[in-house]
């Protein structure tokens, strides 16, 4: 939800200009900072950036996006299999128009990629559905000496600009597949029964694949190992289920996480509050800004964060005074998603971090702009999480 100022709303951010009383009331009764979450020499994708807001050393267990999304599917790597996402995409003109074929449905996608997989797939080849466009592909004995663009940095591109290309002789091979598999989906897809319909509607086709974020098996400590804790993690999206495996966290699904504007905002809190019962932290990620962000909609972005103050931060508040524990409460983007670039930053994210022994902060609302009073100042690695699970700081 964080983001830049835009001089359409005055030179202030989504976060300045929607109406979060929630939000700013634990601003009030909590302390506030910024975190760095992605190193300036790494993509500031969402696997570093969440891992790295639960205390990961990113620079140690990052190897990819497509390896989380593959323990939260159930799919089993071994060592030599290269893994990655791969999105379903709109491709118009040659260029590519967006990053999700327009939110395709999981059930539209899943006939889709089934279809590649009785066309294209192989004892080396092999996809697996996911949700909506997202989606993932394992090369087996696939080597990662390659450079593979994630489609929505570069929506409005050529896609044969941006193809993937070897960053080594011994990569030649793993690329040279990998643009085959983009060329023959987008010959096999493109008069597909599926989307001769989604054209008919006045839909975005998903007529390419698109391979991104690859990477081998992680090692990774569990939360309990790192921190003693236990965990539970709440979301929409696969990627951040996959970490929730691989820190040992319990996955919590709920009915009608979408991961858009529509999600279940109420259920999502509820099963939080609920999961308090049985582990020590809740991660709760909210993927509906992020996704306004690429779309480049600030009003859906504003609209996005009122939806979270309401239905989310007011309900959770509320609850959390009733009970006979204390709990703390953090809030915090994983990265910005600025609306006029419609992709990630590297800019530092604001946070708060309430616990009812401590002393506030002169922080009194929640912005970019006005956490940098805060009492924690600018911090980064595993700075924020060690923050939030000592007692008192």
């Amino acid at each position: 939800m964080a983001d830049r100022p835009i001089e359409s709303l005055g030179g202030k951010t989504p976060l300045m200009k929607a109406n979060t009383p929630n939000i700013d009331a634990l601003a009030v009764k909590g302390r506030s900072g910024r975190l760095i979450t992605v190193p300036e020499d790494m993509p500031p994708g969402s696997e570093i950036a969440n891992m790295a807001v639960l205390g990961y050393d990113v620079r140690a267990v990052y190897q990819g996006r497509g390896v989380l999304e593959a323990a939260s599917m159930g799919v089993d790597l071994d060592p030599a299999d290269l893994a990655m996402r791969c999105n379903l995409i709109c491709v118009e003109n040659g260029e590519i128009k967006n990053h999700s074929a327009g939110h395709i449905s999981t059930e539209e996608s899943h006939i889709l990629i089934e279809y590649l997989n009785e066309k294209l797939g192989s004892d080396i080849v092999k996809l697996h559905p996911g949700v909506s466009y997202r989606h993932l592909l394992v090369i087996k004995n696939g080597i990662n000496d390659i450079a593979l663009t994630p489609p929505h940095d570069v929506p409005g591109t050529a896609f044969r600009d941006v193809l993937v290309r070897a960053t080594s002789s011994k990569g030649e091979k793993t690329a040279e597949l990998l643009n085959e598999l983009i060329l023959k989906s987008q010959t096999l897809l493109d008069h597909h029964p599926v989307n001769i319909s989604r054209r008919r509607l006045g839909k975005d086709p998903a007529n390419s694949l698109w391979p991104w974020a690859a990477g081998y098996k992680p090692e990774m400590k569990t939360l309990k190992e790192q921190y003693g804790i236990t965990g539970g993690v709440i979301s929409a999206v696969d990627l951040i289920h996959g970490i929730g495996v691989y820190a040992g966290m319990k996955i919590i699904n709920v009915q009608g996480a979408t991961g858009l504007y529509d999600t279940n905002y109420e259920g999502k809190a509820q099963a939080a509050l609920d999961a308090l019962k049985e582990v020590d932290l809740v991660y709760l990620h909210i993927e509906a800004s992020d996704e306004a962000g690429h779309e480049g909609d600030i009003d859906l972005k504003i609209r996005t964060i009122e939806y979270l103050d309401k239905r989310v931060v007011g309900p959770v508040m509320e609850a959390v005074e009733k009970m006979e524990e204390d709990v703390c409460i953090a809030l915090l983007p994983d990265h910005p998603t600025p609306c006029e670039l419609r992709t990630h930053v590297h800019d530092a994210v604001p946070f708060i971090i309430y616990k009812p022994d401590n002393v506030p902060d002169s922080v009194t609302e929640y912005n970019e702009e006005s956490v940098k009073e805060g009492v924690y100042g600018l911090i980064e690695g595993n700075q924020f999480m060690r923050s939030l699970i000592t007692l008192k700081a």
